[in-house]
């Protein structure tokens, strides 16, 4: 810090001045899905509607007095969540 506002004070120029700039930019493709992942998300995505439609059956057969989207709903939503991540992945 200090040998930085001493040239600044001097006002001489750094001997690394050109360093502190972007000589080449380099990108890469995305790399490759994996398909084990995809096939587990598949899956997860099977077991959740397989939940589901479980859940709206049982809350209809027992008469449960509370709405089926109570537990289908979180499933649902970091169900998708998950898959986003994936999804977006850098």
């Amino acid at each position: 810090m200090f040998p930085d506002l001493v040239r600044l004070i001097n006002r001489r120029p750094s001997t690394d001045y050109d360093r502190g700039f972007v000589r080449a930019v380099r990108t890469s493709r995305k790399p490759p899905r994996n398909p084990r992942v995809e096939l587990i998300l598949k899956l997860g995505w099977t077991l959740i509607m397989l939940k589901s439609v479980a859940v709206v059956w049982l809350f209809e057969h027992y008469h449960v007095q509370v709405s089926a989207l109570w537990v289908i709903a979180p499933t649902f939503v970091f169900g998708a969540l998950c898959t986003a991540v994936y999804l977006l992945r850098d």
